[in-house]
């Protein structure tokens, strides 16, 4: 797996961006140089996030999210996972 987070990721399902690989190591993401906890999606080379609005929900169930531009840098929390120790 590569060190660098991808280019666009979504934390939905259903979404085409959506890697439950990558969003198993944990991705951060600073949003003009600000760390954020809610966001839903991102895309580096666009330049945008996509935040969580509260816990709101639309009548499918989805978060309402609003887009924002501006400088995205997403970065990995943690290491590659190997395996998990126990014990």
């Amino acid at each position: 797996m590569s060190d660098t987070p991808p280019d666009r990721l979504s934390v939905n399902p259903a979404s085409p961006h959506h890697d439950a690989e990558v969003l198993a190591r944990g991705v951060g993401i600073r949003f003009k140089g600000e760390e954020k906890t809610n966001v839903d999606e991102y895309c580096v080379s666009e330049g945008w996030v996509r935040l969580a609005v509260g816990k709101r929900v639309d009548r499918k169930g989805n978060a309402l999210t609003v887009k924002l531009q501006g400088p995205v840098e997403p970065y990995f929390q943690s290491g590659v996972v190997e395996g998990d120790a126990e014990g």
